[in-house]
């Protein structure tokens, strides 16, 4: 049987708990860059655990989740502001307002060529922006799909869940979409990852199962020891496996390719993990909405 990870938690406050980081991505920089989700920013933390912030504008409206892009800089989602952000390492910010009015803007992913992909949740689309800016909308066939978390699959497809339709989405570039309905009702699926074995693996935070979704749409579940965990954001590590939060249960899991379930708790009570990512130190970080980014180095 493979040894179970051991895992050593560091916490790096950030903020106080009314700030709330949220989203969180490796920057090309070496640091960790997070969104600060009540209080418009968009903050940073080094490996050795400096810490540092850049406010966006006060129109900005819940920057949510954020990613690497491919031209070196951040680029994030205002969910209430309805647009996107793009953030340079040297802290300069530009945003681009949504054709679509209201569209809330969620999930974030740099796409196989080159342009950010992005879903609009209050508007059932998934959108395409160029790094100068050119926005793309694409309609979803579903009404009230509310898309979420979306990922790059090695299939040059973008993959995203759509939290109330209780389906996985698959976005060719030319904009063709397929749905894939869940076998569980009412997983409401949230965040999604490419894995190291080619499928995509996604948390159902209503079910407390992660699932997992090959390119033809074969979907397995995994049911977590606790179901109302409210697994909410999933990354791929190079260790093979899938981490994820546990945004109910105050603990970060990790999956491996044939299911088998670790679990940690983290070290303060009631922190409210959210994204989650491996970071370039080769550590997974998280974001705590109690004004915390925890390091978790497995050994």
């Amino acid at each position: 049987m493979p040894r179970r990870p051991t895992v050593s938690i560091e916490e790096f406050s950030v903020s106080g708990p009314e700030a709330g980081p949220y989203g969180i991505t490796a920057g090309p920089d070496g640091a960790v860059w997070f969104t600060m989700v009540h209080h418009g920013r968009i903050g940073r933390v080094t490996p050795d655990g400096a810490t540092g912030s850049h406010a966006l504008d006060p129109a900005s409206g819940g920057p949510s989740t954020i990613t690497a892009g491919p031209d070196g800089a951040l680029w994030f989602t205002e969910f209430r502001g309805h647009r996107i952000g793009r953030i340079t390492t040297a802290g300069e910010v530009t945003s681009f307002p949504l054709p679509t009015p209201d569209a809330g803007p969620f999930g974030i992913v740099a796409g196989p060529d080159g342009a950010l992909w992005f879903t609009e949740a209050s508007a059932d689309r998934i959108g395409r922006i160029t790094t100068d800016g050119r926005v793309t909308e694409f309609p979803l066939p579903v009404s009230g799909a509310f898309p979420s978390g979306i990922a790059a699959g090695r299939d040059d497809r973008l993959w995203f869940t759509m939290n109330q339709a209780n389906a996985i989405g698959a976005i060719a570039p030319d904009g063709a979409v397929d749905v894939h309905p869940l076998p569980t009702p009412d997983a409401a699926p949230v965040g999604i990852a490419a894995g190291a074995d080619g499928a995509m693996w996604f948390v159902e935070i209503g079910a407390g199962r992660i699932g997992r979704i090959t390119p033809d749409g074969t979907i397995d579940e995994f049911a977590l020891p606790d179901c109302g965990s409210r697994p909410h954001a999933i990354a791929a590590g190079t260790d093979g496996g899938c981490w994820f939060t546990e945004w109910g249960a105050n603990r970060v899991g990790r999956i491996t390719p044939d299911g088998e379930i670790d679990e940690y708790d983290l070290p303060t009570p009631a922190s409210e993990p959210h994204g989650i990512v491996q970071g370039p130190d080769g550590a997974i970080w998280t974001a705590l909405e109690n004004g915390t980014i925890a390091r978790l180095t497995a050994r």
